[in-house]
């Protein structure tokens, strides 16, 4: 089950904290950084965001979930994808990344994700993004940024 989340709740953003750590903490663990904003973020921090949720849920457990902004009319930008690691590997960060794509059919997407975060990288190539450029955040470490332009007729009018 995807539902939105609304952060403000104190159990449930405890939760998802704890799930962004431990999702960030293994990525930083891939890209050699350990300085990624959300991996230091503190529960205060995370229920004053501003960000759009979604949560996924086996049973009546939050598995992950998918934070998304509107930089304009035309896009969604995800801000953050999170996915428990004991639920990794099951497809729970596709199904989010689908369920939004249902939710906001907007012809533009963009994400970025660390260079050497291959799972990541893959996930997002496989869904139609493509590397629109990268930054490098440290000695040695770069994010790439993806953008995917959708060409279905729901979002064909808006483009």
């Amino acid at each position: 089950m995807i539902t939105p989340l609304d952060v403000t709740d104190h159990a449930l953003a405890e939760g998802l904290l704890q799930i962004q750590h431990a999702a960030y903490a293994i990525e930083a663990e891939l890209i050699g950084f350990d300085g990624i904003p959300p991996l230091q973020e503190d529960l205060a921090g995370l229920m004053q965001s501003t960000e759009h949720w979604l949560g996924r849920y086996d049973g009546s457990t939050l598995v992950g979930a998918v934070a998304y902004e509107f930089p304009d009319d035309d896009t969604v930008e995800i801000s953050r994808l999170v996915v428990d690691p004991a639920h990794a590997r099951r497809g729970h960060g596709r199904a989010l990344l689908d369920y939004l794509d249902q939710l906001e059919p907007r012809p533009i997407s963009l994400v970025s994700t660390g260079s050497a975060n291959t799972p990541a990288v893959n996930l997002y190539k496989s869904r139609g993004y493509v590397e629109s450029g990268r930054t490098t955040i440290a000695p040695g470490t770069q994010i790439t940024h993806f953008r995917r332009r959708r060409t279905d007729p729901a979002t064909s009018a808006r483009a």
